[in-house]
């Protein structure tokens, strides 16, 4: 069985906990307090970053890899493109949204102010770009739910949280975010700490 250490408010592991529920499979989550880590997260993440995913002898950190892996393990419902052009293009999207957008929201976890209204502003600009391709399709790849869907969930749960205000002009940016966040496996891999970011 699959084993995901997660931290109680970290987006990335909120995604692989997104995906673990959207496969419906046999896993375990256990709940990790990003500021008491329990001694065993030292063996299995040096780093003590989060998330882990343990299966027998595997060891995976990084939530897009322990993604894939488990899109690749358990293929249904498939989150990655079986096209290998169209799944090369998925993975690229997914390097962009890390360099683009979630170095930013690093910036905003763990800053103490340094640098924040900067990147708020550039979350904001890349999260209003995504408008034109919302307005055609459904989801980011087209009107199949993806993995690029799940990559950005979590940052677009939080934007209140962070201080973050989209202009109008997105506002399909904010439908495609409901339409997210009324997925059965999107409320499922909420912590209780998550669904009280947005009361």
């Amino acid at each position: 069985m699959m084993t995901l250490y997660s931290g109680s408010t970290d987006p990335y592991s909120h995604r692989c906990r997104i995906v673990l529920f959207e496969k419906d499979m046999d896993f375990e989550i256990i709940d990790v307090d990003m500021h008491n880590k329990p001694e065993e997260i030292a063996s299995i993440s040096p780093s003590g970053k989060m998330p882990v995913l343990v299966e027998r002898d595997l060891v995976l950190t990084e939530s897009n890899i322990i993604n894939e892996y488990i899109d690749e393990r358990f293929p249904h419902p498939q989150l990655m493109p079986p096209d290998p052009v169209m799944r090369a293009r998925a993975r690229l999207v997914l390097f962009n949204f890390e360099h683009d957008l979630f170095s930013h929201v690093n910036t905003l976890e763990h800053s103490l102010g340094k640098g924040s209204d900067k990147a708020r502003q550039e979350i904001r600009d890349s999260l209003s770009q995504l408008t034109p391709i919302l307005t055609k399709q459904k989801y980011l790849m087209n009107d199949e739910f993806s993995m690029l869907d799940v990559a950005i969930a979590p940052l677009l749960w939080r934007i209140e949280h962070y201080g973050i205000e989209l202009p109008k002009m997105a506002a399909p940016v904010l439908k495609y975010r409901e339409r997210l966040f009324s997925r059965p496996a999107f409320i499922s891999a909420l912590t209780p700490t998550e669904k009280a970011l947005r009361k």
